[in-house]
Parts: structure tokens; sequence; C-alpha cells
């Protein structure tokens, strides 16, 4: 006799990090807003206006898509962060993800929850798996930015090497 078990109720994985990376993006000083969200995006439930990063909570997918928005944000010069809106074109995909895995190894936000596999065009394993032993895909465009120091540049400067962040917001 095979005993049926109840489906849990569904909820959304990685929900209970979503609390520790508002407080982080706070800190950072990376603005978010709660909202709903009455257009199509890209990143469901998530769109950045103006710099901020606005978040609906009723149509937010994958908590680990936050950090990946904020990295967005984080990246773009500061004297242009004010009037980011649309981040499809803005040539920071790969800084957004090298600095979204830095924020989350900062905060303990497990990779399969930031590398979720419904995003990153079906390559969140191979990225959990490049990260996760150190081939770090971006971090030379980090280290320019000014964010975080490779190996050879952080012995150099006596500090942490990356995934240890200098500065979390670019200048």
């Amino acid at each position: 006799m095979s005993q049926q078990m109840e489906s849990p109720t569904p909820t959304i994985n990685g929900i209970e990090y979503f609390p520790v990376m508002l407080s982080f993006l706070e800190k950072i000083g990376i603005p978010t807003r709660m909202e709903k969200i009455d257009t199509t995006t890209f990143v469901p439930g998530l769109q950045i206006e103006n710099g901020v990063l606005v978040i609906d909570m009723e149509k937010m997918l994958y908590p680990g898509d936050v950090l990946h928005e904020a990295g967005h944000i984080a990246v773009t010069p500061k004297d242009q962060r004010s009037s980011l809106s649309d981040v499809s074109g803005d040539g920071n995909e790969i800084a957004a993800i090298v600095w979204s895995y830095a924020a989350a190894k900062e905060i303990g936000v497990p990779e399969e929850i930031l590398f979720h596999p419904h995003g990153y065009k079906d390559q969140s394993d191979w990225l959990i798996e490049e990260y996760n032993s150190g081939n770090y895909i971006g971090l030379p465009l980090l280290e320019w930015m000014g964010f975080t120091a490779a190996p050879k540049k952080a012995a150099e400067l006596n500090v942490p090497p990356y995934p240890h962040m200098l500065r979390w917001l670019r200048e």
C-alpha cells in the first residue's frame, strides 16, 4: 500500500533570504522601492527606474534576481546611476553577474538561489561550477572598475582577494 504525500504549499525558492538582501542593499546605498509594476518586465517583478530597484512582491519569482539587478545599479558609474532605467543594453551583464556573486557570498545567499535554474540562459549549473572552482567569469571587469582585486593584485595590495570587495558601488 503506497501513501500519497500532500504537495507542499508552493513557495518562492529563496524568499527567506529576501530580508537580508534588502538590508544589504540599503546598507551599501542601493535604493529599493516596493510597489506594483504594471508593465511586463524582463526579470519578473523587478525593474530599475531612475537608479532605484523597484520590486513587485506579487510578481517576483526568484529572489536571487534582486542581487543581479542590484548589480546593474552598482556597476553603473555614480554620475549615471540616477538616470539608469533600462539595463537590457547597458553592456554590464557580466559585471552584474560577478558583482552579484560577491554580494551573495557577503550575505550568505547560496549560489543556487542567485544562479537559479530559470535564468542565465540555462547556464546556471555551469556558472555555479565555474564560480565554485574559482573561475570568476568577469572578474577583470570588476577589478578594472575598482571594486575588488584578483589574487595577484590582492597580494600586492595586502587585501583579501575577490569575492572580497573593496567597495560596493562604482565611483
